[in-house]
């Protein structure tokens, strides 16, 4: 007789283990089926965030951020430095060590909250008596009830058409966090937050690097003025960006990669690399799911159709994360699966969109939550602007670090804030100031009214707030 459960969550990804975990909370009978291997062939839930994505690039970035600030900015602080060295193999073990403790946390809160865990891959078998059949393909082939199912089956990345992953010279984010040592020159197809993050670590750590975007404008989803400045900083760093090319093709040697495009002025261009890192988006996860055993309807593009509920077409049967509509971020997803996992529960699980923070992790930092100022002016929002360097922000200075600035966007009229976008340094923990603000539907004022502490980043955003209505206190 196949085991029973109330929730069954196929994936282990941040959207998969939080709902699981999150079901078992409110009292129901909840586990949670994923497959991804560690080295050894053990257990590694979490999904590509915590295996191939969010944790190891930024265990990946910290490492070059240090390695940049020991060869050019410990100078500055009277810290000198002789004969500095990496050691790749060393970065990539310390990496692989931060992946596997959040991999052993995931499977201690499984343990905590009474989630039971199989190490498999999931798949619909069939419906069956107001539930579903569930197989689990793993070390041993069992099958499984349930009367909830949540997929949370993830995404995996985009190839290139004519350029298959090989995970050596043609690297999605997976061979681009394993590469064995400092490539001579690097090449980049796509300036989207993996392509920029990955090209920033392997840049700091010696790589000549070039980014190919097909797109005419840098960083399109950003608000105009961030992206001038960060790709002001960017060339300044060292990254050459081209815009607006159309790779024409790519061929894969065991010498290297060469990539021939037509630049933005219509010229035929040849890049010759030693590695190329393809970054152009990721596709809904569901290879193996076996959608049709049980009429799962699917779209156009291979995601799994859901409402603003997350619920599918079939009854009882749920979708979050990266396989359903939606921003693939892996915060999303977390939010998605408690919403579902309440709503289950008869509660009004709630997730806004208008409030999810987007985050780059390069150096500067690059966050923003709410509309853009174009898209405001699209829309023919009337509104009101603010903006506050962070060159005159006295811990900036500090901190040797007074890149960017601070930017506003609020209501002309109830002065409700409408977006904030941030350049600069820790720029991924100010954002949260702003979301917390947005959620409770504050107002700049409101913002330029509440005591931050001096010295302190975050006085920057105050005085951005500030700046919406044309003052300033000019820390």
């Amino acid at each position: 007789m196949s085991k029973q459960f109330d929730v069954v969550v196929i994936g282990g990804g941040p959207g998969g283990y939080i709902a699981a975990i999150r079901a078992a909370q409110l009292g129901f009978n909840a586990a949670c089926i994923d497959e991804w291997k560690n080295d050894k062939g053990g257990p590694a839930p979490g999904g590509t965030c915590t295996n191939v994505g969010c944790i190891p690039s930024k265990a990946l970035l910290q490492s070059s951020e240090h390695f940049e600030h020991a060869g050019h900015g410990f100078a500055d602080h009277g810290i000198s430095m002789s004969d500095l060295k990496i050691d790749i193999a060393k970065m990539i073990g310390r990496k692989d060590s931060v992946v596997k403790q959040n991999n052993d946390g995931i499977l201690y809160l499984f343990k905590k909250n009474k989630v039971t865990f199989f190490h498999g891959r999931g798949s619909f078998v069939a419906a069956k008596d107001g539930g579903y059949e569930i197989k689990v393909a793993g070390a041993a082939e069992e099958t499984i009830t349930a009367k909830h199912v949540i997929v949370a089956t993830g995404s995996n990345a985009r190839q290139l058409p004519g350029a298959p992953f090989d995970e050596v010279n043609i690297l999605s984010n997976d061979g681009a966090l394993r590469i064995p040592a400092v490539p001579k020159k690097l090449g980049v197809i796509g300036s989207g937050v993996i392509g920029l993050e990955m090209g920033s670590v392997w840049r700091r750590l010696g790589a000549e690097v070039t980014i190919l975007e097909a797109l005419p404008a840098f960083l399109g989803a950003a608000d105009e003025s961030v992206a001038k400045e960060a790709a002001k900083v960017f060339k300044k760093q060292g990254l050459n960006i081209e815009l607006g090319v159309k790779i024409s093709s790519v061929e894969n040697a065991a010498s290297g990669v060469t990539v021939k495009y037509t630049d933005a002025k219509g010229a035929e261009q040849t890049l010759a690399v030693d590695k190329l890192i393809v970054s152009i988006g990721r596709v809904a996860n569901t290879i193996g799911l076996n959608p049709e055993a049980v009429g799962l309807k699917l779209d156009e593009r291979g995601a799994v159709v859901v409402d603003d509920e997350c619920k599918t077409n079939l009854p009882n049967v749920w979708a979050i994360g990266d396989v359903v509509r939606g921003p693939m971020l892996a915060h999303k997803a977390e939010e998605e699966g408690v919403a579902v996992a309440e709503r289950i529960a008869g509660q009004h699980g709630h997730v806004n969109f208008n409030t999810i923070p987007w985050v780059i992790y390069t150096s500067p930092e690059i966050a923003w939550v709410g509309k853009t100022e174009q898209a405001l002016k699209a829309e023919g929002v009337a509104y009101k602007a603010g903006q506050f360097p962070f060159l005159a922000n006295g811990r900036a200075r500090a901190l040797g670090d007074t890149t960017g600035f601070v930017k506003f966007l609020a209501d002309a009229k109830t002065d409700e804030i409408l977006g904030v976008h941030i350049i600069g340094p820790m720029a991924s923990e100010l954002i949260s100031e702003a979301v917390v603000a947005m959620e409770f539907k504050a107002s700049a004022e409101d913002i330029a009214r509440i005591c931050h502490a001096h010295p302190s980043l975050s006085e920057a955003t105050k005085e951005a707030a500030l700046a919406v209505d044309k003052r300033t206190l000019n820390f």
